[in-house]
C-alpha cells in the first residue's frame, strides 16, 4: 500500500497530536468490553418447562394441539402445557434472550445451539419407572446424555474451551419430582411404590436418586442450578376432582409435597456443602403457588380450584382439548388445564424466582445470583 504525501499537509506538531489522540482511542477500543450476551440457559424436567419435545414423539403426554397456546404470540399450540408462555420462557425474557429451542427440534443448530437447549419431556420423574403410561418420553437419564451431546455440537462449532466456559457459565433449571408422586405413587389406589415404600421412606428413596442426578448435572458441567421442589399436589384440580371432599386440598397428596420438599431443600444445602460453592438453589414452588391458591383474589384470579380447560368437577378430569370446557379470560383462572399453571401464574411463579425472599429461594434469589456472577 502507498502512501500519498500531498492529500493532506499539517505541521509536525500537529501530526503528532493527532497520532495521540489515534492511539489513544484505538487503546480504549482495544479494551472495552463487548456487549455481553445473555448466558446460555438449559432445561431439564417434565410437563411444566417441557417447550415442544413431546411433539416429536410418539407418546399420549402432548399438547401440540388446540386449544393449548391460544395465547401464545402465534395463537397455535407449541407443545407447551400452556395457554401461552411457561416458566423457561419467561426466565428467558427476564435474562433477555430468546426461548431455548427444544432438543428435538431440526431448527436448534447453528448459533441457535449456543442460547442453549431445553431437553424437557412432559410424563417423566426422578424414577425411570415414573410416567411408564405415557409410552415414549424422554427420561432425565436420556435429558442427560443429550445435554453431553449437546455439548460435542457445540464443541465442533467454537472448539472445546469456549463450550465449557458456555456451560459453566450457563443458568440451568430442573424441575422433577411431582410425578413421581400423581403419576406413580399415587396413580392408582394400589401402585407397586406403595407396596415397597411408606411416603416418608418414598419421598427420602428419590431425593437419594434425585441427589445422584444433580451429581451427574454438575460433573456435565451446571455451575448454576435451579432446582425447584413439588408444589402442593393436593390442590391442583385434577386432585381436587378425583380425591377432594368439598374442595379441599386432597390430603395424602399434599403430605407427600409436605414431606418431599424440606428433604429436598436439606438435601440441596449439603450438596453445596460437599461441593465447596451454591451451585444449587431451591426454589420453594410450593410457598409460591399456596401464595396465589390460598388467596386468588389478591393475585386477580376469580378461582384457583377450577381448571380454565377441563370438564367434570373443577375442569379436573381427563386432559384439554378442542372439545373441553374453556373459560373465556385465562387472566382470570390460576390453572390452565388440570395439573399445570396459567401462564399468568408462571409470571408470578418466575417474578418470585428473581426478587422473592428466603421463604422462596435458598440460598438466594435470581436476582442475586445474576448480580454476583457478573463480577466473577
Amino acid at each position: 500500500m502507498k502512501f500519498i504525501s500531498s492529500c493532506i499537509c499539517l505541521p509536525m506538531s500537529s501530526s503528532f497530536t493527532i497520532l495521540a489522540i489515534f492511539v489513544a482511542f484505538a487503546s480504549i477500543a482495544m479494551v472495552a468490553p463487548p456487549v455481553e450476551a445473555a448466558r446460555a440457559f438449559f432445561v431439564f424436567g417434565d410437563s411444566l418447562v417441557d417447550n415442544g419435545n413431546n411433539n416429536y414423539l410418539a407418546t399420549t403426554a402432548r399438547a401440540d394441539s388446540p386449544p393449548y397456546g391460544i395465547d401464545y404470540p402465534t395463537r397455535r399450540p407449541t407443545g407447551r402445557f400452556s395457554n401461552g408462555f411457561n416458566i423457561p420462557d419467561l426466565i428467558s425474557q427476564e435474562l433477555g434472550a430468546e426461548s431455548t429451542l427444544p432438543y428435538l427440534s431440526p431448527e436448534l443448530r447453528g448459533d441457535k445451539l449456543l442460547v442453549g437447549a431445553n431437553f424437557a419431556s412432559a410424563g417423566i420423574g426422578i424414577l425411570n419407572d415414573t410416567g411408564v403410561q405415557f409410552a415414549n418420553i424422554i427420561r432425565i437419564s436420556q435429558q442427560l446424555e443429550y445435554f453431553r451431546q449437546y455439548q460435542g455440537r457445540v464443541s465442533a462449532l467454537i472448539g472445546e474451551e469456549e463450550t465449557q466456559r458456555l456451560v459453566n457459565g450457563a443458568l440451568v433449571l430442573i424441575v422433577l419430582g411431582g410425578n413421581d408422586f400423581v403419576n406413580n405413587y399415587f396413580f392408582t389406589p394400589v401402585t407397586l411404590r406403595r407396596l415397597q415404600y411408606n411416603l416418608q421412606d418414598y419421598s427420602k428413596f428419590l431425593i437419594s436418586e434425585y441427589k445422584k442426578i444433580l451429581l451427574r448435572l454438575y460433573d456435565l458441567g451446571a455451575r448454576r442450578v435451579l432446582v425447584t421442589g413439588t408444589g402442593p399436589l393436593g390442590c391442583v384440580p385434577a386432585e381436587l376432582a378425583t380425591r377432594s371432599t368439598n374442595g379441599q386440598c386432597a390430603v395424602e397428596p399434599l403430605r407427600a409435597a409436605a414431606i418431599y420438599n424440606p428433604l429436598l431443600v436439606q438435601m440441596l444445602g449439603g450438596l453445596n456443602q460437599e461441593l465447596g460453592s451454591d451451585i444449587f438453589v431451591g426454589v420453594n414452588t410450593m410457598e409460591m403457588q399456596n401464595n396465589f391458591i390460598s388467596n386468588p383474589q389478591g393475585f386477580g384470579f376469580i378461582t384457583s380450584k377450577v381448571a380454565c380447560c377441563g370438564q367434570g368437577p373443577y375442569n379436573g378430569v381427563g386432559i384439554c382439548t378442542a372439545a373441553s370446557n374453556l373459560c373465556p379470560n385465562r387472566e382470570l383462572y390460576a390453572f390452565w388445564d388440570p395439573f399445570h399453571p396459567t401462564e399468568k401464574a408462571n409470571k408470578i411463579i418466575v417474578q418470585t424466582i428473581f426478587t422473592g425472599s428466603d421463604k422462596y429461594m435458598s440460598p438466594m434469589n435470581l436476582s442475586t445470583i445474576m448480580a454476583l456472577d457478573s463480577m466473577t
